[in-house]
């Protein structure tokens, strides 16, 4: 069974990430299959519009540490995360995300990549790329800031601060907040919206409102992949990748 399906809906292509059991935690399988999907989205002429969603309870629990640990990023040309993350940063079409439970680490900078953006009720997103001796990826260390200013994105990147749906949509990282019964069709609503819109001044639109940073954010993809590589082999990472497959409290002290 495919851990994500796609299909077309009209002028909308949607991609659904669904391997709820696992709080659809993404595998190197899936970001290549996720990859695929928006990449086929944006080379297909009928579609308009990518509408990224789950199965279940979750939006995605972040990477699958187990399987990133099998399958680690040093000495791959182009990971596949970092595929899936160019992917979306990359793409001309507009791209509307439907997000319920919890969102992770890349579940989250991705939808900074997003145009827009729904949540349900009790939503609540994590950033804990640090706790686990990294850093952000996805261009988050340039777009947050930017979209909150640097102080609530340290707290949100450097201390790992939880944040609930509701201070979210106050922060603008989320269009609007509806009940969990409601949320794909909200997402799937406003798709259909932007699907109907002239098709020529929507892509013109977006490319314009991505312009003005793009070069930082392009930068920012590379160096924040660079240090990933980086962390990886320094001795503090590894601890704290195996404290937490371990379920155990990470020592660090042996390494000031």
């Amino acid at each position: 069974m495919s851990h994500v399906q796609s299909e077309r809906d009209g002028a909308v292509l949607r991609i659904a990430i669904n391997r709820p059991e696992k709080k659809n935690a993404l595998t190197a399988e899936m970001y290549e299959a996720l990859a695929d999907a928006v990449e086929q989205g944006e080379s297909d002429a009928a579609v308009r519009v990518l509408l990224l969603h789950a199965i279940g309870d979750a939006f995605t629990g972040g990477n699958d540490l187990i399987d990133f640990l099998q399958k680690p990023w040093t000495g791959q040309k182009v990971p596949p995360a970092v595929r899936f993350i160019h992917a979306v940063a990359e793409a001309k079409k507009p791209i509307v995300a439907a997000v319920q439970g919890l969102a992770v680490g890349i579940g989250v900078t991705i939808l900074l990549h997003c145009d827009l953006v729904y949540a349900s009720e009790g939503a609540k997103f994590m950033m804990p790329f640090i706790d686990l001796g990294i850093v952000p990826e996805a261009g988050s260390t340039v777009l947050l800031p930017a979209v909150i200013g640097h102080q609530r994105a340290a707290e949100l990147l450097m201390l790992g601060a939880p944040l609930a749906v509701q201070r979210a949509y106050e922060l603008g990282l989320v269009n609007a907040v509806v009940a969990p019964e409601a949320l794909f069709f909200a997402a799937s609503q406003a798709a259909q919206k932007l699907a109907e819109k002239p098709f020529g001044a929507l892509l013109a639109c977006k490319r314009l409102m991505k312009q003005t940073n793009q070069a930082e954010v392009a930068r920012a993809l590379q160096e924040e992949v660079a240090e990933v590589n980086i962390r990886l082999d320094s001795p503090e990472t590894k601890e704290a990748l195996s404290a937490f497959v371990e379920k155990r409290k990470p020592d660090f002290a042996k390494f000031r």
